[in-house]
C-alpha cells in the first residue's frame, strides 16, 4: 500500500513539475502534437491558450492522482475524460 502511494507522488510531482514548466512557456516542445507541427499549423494556434490547456490539465491531474490514489477504478474513470476536455479546449478555444 505504502508502494503504491509513494510511486503514485512520484509520478504526480513528475506531473506537476512538467505542468509548471509548460505553463511558464519554457518549453513547448513538451506539447504532444505542437513539437512536430510545421510554422503553417503551428500559426494557426494561439500557444498561449494551448500553454493554459495542457499545463492546466497537468496541473489538475496531480493533486488528482493523489486523491485517488487507494481507489485506481476512479483514477482510470477521470483520466481519459479530463484528456478529451483538454483535447477539445485545445482544438477549440486555442485556435486563433
Amino acid at each position: 500500500m505504502a508502494a503504491k502511494f509513494i510511486l503514485l507522488l512520484i509520478i504526480s510531482l513528475i506531473v506537476l513539475v512538467f505542468a509548471i514548466i509548460i505553463l511558464t512557456g519554457k518549453s513547448d516542445n513538451l506539447i504532444a502534437g505542437y513539437n512536430t507541427s510545421t510554422e503553417e499549423e503551428k500559426e494557426k494556434y494561439n500557444i498561449k491558450r494551448v500553454r493554459i490547456c495542457i499545463g492546466g490539465m497537468l496541473l489538475i491531474l496531480s493533486p488528482i492522482m493523489l486523491m485517488f490514489a487507494d481507489n485506481f477504478i476512479i483514477l482510470i474513470a477521470i483520466v481519459p475524460p479530463l484528456s478529451i476536455l483538454s483535447v477539445i479546449l485545445t482544438n477549440t478555444w486555442a485556435k486563433k
